[in-house]
């Protein structure tokens, strides 16, 4: 198999050489050049061909976001973008992956060369990733959300199908069901694809996302401000309620509960599982054990094979469980070996998948 050949993009020239050297450690991957600019990078992407580019969010002459806008209009390709863990720096980053960026990788806030060899393993995993996905032209992605968003979203649920009556909102069957979403790499796109188009009074949604800390707090504000439904990052003791979605913060577990007819979430930080805290199996195996059939699980696109093991555990209890299908995930990681190991009931494009949630829950 040939190399993965990366091209890093960024303007200090010490984090150019701490991530060439970083990813030079993996035998698959050939850091075939640098840039400390996007004017210089647009002629070394024409001369070297790269598989995946990193790139920065801030730089000068142009930044990130215009750069990777015009890239992902004129020659899209894999970018994995490299942010600061700043308020600014996730509403930016969260802005790049709506872009088209693959991925992220945050950089550290101090002793920048001892902070980077604690993130070698995830760099290369994501650029690894990266150069596997499935790329789309700007303009195309774009398209395929609209569609999503205006052939469903302004219309409501009625036995089972959308119509496009927008003075009145379906009666859903809400009692006991609990929806619970796993994603990673190109989910947070993804998971408001689902959520843009469900109706206010959804059944209560949990959501773990390959996320850090931070990250989770700006995407959950993101998606409240486009969604009918409420959505936040989850504090311990929330409710779980109708009409309203939890996000597991970063570094943060999320388990679902239950005392009587009242379901809660607690966080924890305990070890992480698969190498995520959050982690997809850690929330699947807690809606499992007290949701049991009265739950609903989504496995979405994702690098890795978190989720999988849980989902299945979701089925055997009686849950009815979907897999996003290879075509339209960014990463057919998490749904393959979800389906791979039998968790699976059906496996949908992403735009049917709120669509089978809402009819699921009106049977």
């Amino acid at each position: 198999m040939p190399k993965i050949r990366v091209l890093t993009v960024d303007d200090s020239a010490l984090m150019r050489q701490v991530l060439a050297a970083l990813l030079a450690k993996d035998p698959d991957i050939d850091v075939v050049g640098a840039a400390p600019d996007p004017f210089i990078a647009r002629e070394k992407i024409k001369a070297l061909n790269p598989d995946v580019l990193t790139l920065d969010v801030e730089m000068p002459k142009m930044d990130g976001l215009t750069f990777l806008e015009k890239l992902m209009r004129g020659h899209p390709m894999p970018v994995v973008m490299v942010s600061s863990l700043t308020e600014a720096g996730c509403q930016t980053t969260l802005r790049a992956l709506e872009l088209g960026a693959v991925d992220f990788i945050t950089k550290p806030k101090i002793d920048l060369r001892e902070g980077m060899d604690e993130i070698a393993q995830d760099l290369i995993a994501k650029v690894k990733a990266a150069a596997a996905a499935r790329v789309r032209p700007l303009s195309v992605k774009r398209e395929a959300s609209e569609s999503v968003t205006n052939g469903a979203s302004r219309g409501t649920l009625h036995e089972g199908r959308f119509t496009n009556d927008v003075s009145r909102t379906a009666m859903i069957k809400t009692t006991d069901t609990i929806i619970a979403i796993g994603s990673s790499t190109g989910g947070t796109e993804a998971v408001k694809d689902v959520l843009e188009v469900l109706p206010p009074n959804t059944p209560p949604i949990l959501i773990t996302q390959h996320m850090p800390e931070r990250f989770t707090k700006t995407w959950a504000e993101r998606l409240n401000s486009l969604c009918r439904i409420s959505v936040k990052e989850a504090e311990d003791g929330d409710s779980v309620l109708p009409g309203h979605a939890l996000i597991a913060p970063g570094n943060f577990h999320m388990t679902l509960v239950r005392s009587g007819a009242r379901y809660t979430v607690r966080l924890n930080q305990d070890h992480p599982v698969n190498r995520h805290r959050p982690s997809v199996d850690v929330m699947f195996a807690s809606v499992a054990q007290y949701a049991g059939a009265n739950a609903i699980g989504v496995i979405l696109t994702g690098m890795g094979g978190d989720g999988a093991k849980e989902l299945l555990t979701m089925k055997q209890a009686g849950a009815f469980t979907i897999a996003q299908d290879e075509a339209s995930c960014i990463v057919f990681g998490m749904p393959k070996e979800a389906i791979k190991a039998g968790g699976v009931d059906k496996v949908l494009p992403l735009h049917e998948i709120a669509g089978s949630i809402l009819a699921h829950v009106s049977h």
